[in-house]
């Protein structure tokens, strides 16, 4: 049982839930462990097709616990190095984990949150909300998060606001791509079931494949040996039980068959 989620299944759909809304769900060291074994859990069970990331309360993440910060401040260097280790495996976790993670913004997101944000592979924002990468305040840098951070908003938005810790909105995010869709707050949650639906409509296998294509191409040179490798892959899906059933169920004009299994 996790204590600082609330996580719940609907089917093929499991929803996770930042709940500490009392500190603006800032995490600590327990947030951190529950969130790496949460994750990894769902992502080996096969029955879940999609997973959405949201939080309890008015902020989706404030970054660090005030408390954890303030323990921190009297760690050694190993101690530190071993607590952002932590932090880093936790962003692993996440961002690798197999099934498709739908990032539900409702409120602020800064420093820590934003590395929440930017594993997610679609990320849908209220409008109002506002971003803040605010380590630089502090006298520190968002470096555990920092890889994700820029692959989401890229480097030349990057290089603005880790060094300014501006606040930025969540239209500025949409507009540099890091936020997917921006909405009214009141179809904030009709907008992310829209996606969750697109996504357990696909094949379940595929999805997987395309999440993983996307992260292992991304920045790759297009030598001869990626040309292998894109041709391999899409000869292992098309000779696939899922791959076969997906082209027939087309020239059929018929549901494939994962659909029904799920309803859809």
């Amino acid at each position: 049982m996790a204590s600082t989620l609330d996580v719940c299944r609907d089917g093929p759909v499991a929803r996770v839930w930042l709940n500490r809304p009392d500190v603006r769900n800032a995490f600590n060291d327990e947030t951190i462990a529950e969130l790496t074994r949460t994750f990894a859990a769902l992502g080996e069970d096969g029955g879940v097709r999609a997973i959405v990331l949201g939080a309890h309360g008015k902020a989706f993440s404030a970054g660090a616990d005030l408390n954890w910060m303030r323990a921190m401040a009297d760690y050694t260097w190993e101690q530190n190095r071993d607590d952002a280790a932590r932090l880093a495996q936790m962003l692993w976790t996440l961002y690798s984990c197999p099934v498709p993670v739908i990032g539900r913004i409702q409120g602020d997101c800064y420093a820590g949150g934003v590395g929440l944000a930017a594993v997610c592979d679609v990320l849908v924002a209220a409008e109002g909300v506002h971003f803040c990468l605010s380590e630089a305040k502090l006298g520190l840098l968002p470096a555990t998060i920092s890889p994700y951070v820029i692959r989401a908003m890229g480097e030349q938005a990057a290089r603005r606001y880790f060094v300014t810790a501006e606040r930025f909105s969540a239209a500025e995010a949409h507009r540099l791509g890091f936020v997917h869709e921006l909405c009214a707050p009141e179809a904030l949650d009709a907008k992310v079931e829209a996606i969750v639906q697109a996504i357990v409509a696909n094949g379940p296998q595929a999805v997987k494949a395309c999440k993983r294509l996307v992260q292992e191409v991304a920045g790759q040179p297009l030598t001869a040996e990626l040309r292998a490798d894109t041709a391999r892959r899409i000869a292992d899906i098309r000779a696939s039980d899922e791959g076969r059933e997906g082209v027939r169920s087309f020239l059929d004009k018929r549901p494939a068959a994962w659909t029904q299994r799920q309803g859809v």
